[in-house]
């Protein structure tokens, strides 16, 4: 990884908390990534093969209407992840992510980092402490949004 992306990579939102040696594990596995506006990171129901770092650009996380059409959840940007699916067996997209505008960030095999989990189990607890802190802040987000739209 060049020292740009290295540096990039260290200082995303998601990894402050993570240790020296925990950050050097994850750069050998960390690929840069562009998603096109309108283009999907991941699809509900698919098989989550990866997790992004957000570095540039907006993703929208929504789910499939029962009566039709995309519920959007929230918008995503800078500093943030797209994809805890991968961590969750059956490992699979509970929403869809599609990018708003150019998205610019850093991708995470998701076979890879569950078994970089396996191999280290403090990178582990490490990663799927950050993960709940980010599940918990978008459902109190979804739960206000909700009751915004009911008031």
């Amino acid at each position: 990884m060049n020292e740009g992306l290295l540096g990039t990579f260290a200082s995303h939102e998601f990894l402050r908390r993570l240790g020296d040696r925990h950050l050097m594990l994850l750069a050998s596995g960390a690929k840069p990534f562009t998603a096109g506006p309108g283009e999907y990171l991941g699809r509900e129901g698919e098989a989550a093969k990866a997790f992004y770092l957000i570095q540039s650009g907006h993703v929208e996380v929504g789910t499939q209407r029962a009566k039709g059409g995309e519920a959007i959840v929230q918008t995503v940007g800078p500093g943030e992840v797209v994809g805890w699916s991968w961590i969750l067996p059956p490992h699979r997209w509970q929403f869809d992510s599609r990018a708003v505008d150019t998205v610019r960030g850093i991708a995470f095999d998701a076979e890879w980092l569950r078994e970089k989990c396996e191999q280290d189990h403090e990178l582990g607890y490490q990663l799927l402490n950050e993960l709940l802190a980010v599940v918990a802040s978008r459902l109190v987000s979804s739960w206000r949004q909700r009751a915004g739209m009911q008031s």
